[in-house]
């Protein structure tokens, strides 16, 4: 099993499987519009601009001190006005507990690292996916975008 075998629905309402990304490495962030994270948006969509192979994937969560309150429709046109968001954005999800979306429940037990198998602590955690589909690593929520730029450069050139 890999990344690539999954599905989420997308910003728009539309089912999109994730095996339209293999060959690409991918970087998925559990997002949120009022939080005090979210400024990293900018570092996002700066990897995503720089990278042709690299794509961020963004899933908006509300289970972080309700900081995701609003519509997908409200949530897009955030992302687009306040930090010119071009990066595939999708429909919000659960990323802990009994709703979690299979994704996350998937990366959350795949991922090589000291916090295998741990929930999801906050907005903006960061997954590195192989182009393979396979994780290669997880980042907490407070590292930045570009504190990850030199492992997705390793992931790209592997």
């Amino acid at each position: 099993m890999t990344v690539h075998d999954f599905t989420a629905t997308t910003i728009d309402g539309k089912e999109r499987s994730l095996k339209d990304y293999a060959g690409k490495v991918l970087l998925i962030v559990n997002t949120a519009s009022a939080c005090g994270l979210t400024p990293q948006y900018e570092g996002l969509e700066a990897l995503h601009d720089t990278y042709t192979d690299l794509v961020v994937l963004g899933f908006p969560c509300n289970q972080f001190g309700a900081q995701e309150p609003g519509t997908e429709k409200d949530i897009a046109l955030f992302c687009e006005t306040r930090f010119a968001v071009t990066f595939p954005l999708f429909a919000k999800v659960e990323v802990n507990g009994p709703g979690s979306h299979p994704l996350y429940a998937y990366l959350k037990t795949e991922t090589p690292g000291a916090d295998r198998g741990e929930e999801i602590s906050w907005n903006f955690a960061k997954f590195l996916i192989g182009r393979d589909g396979k994780p290669i690593a997880r980042y907490t929520p407070r590292t930045a975008p570009a504190e990850i730029e030199a492992d997705i450069i390793k992931a790209l050139e592997g």
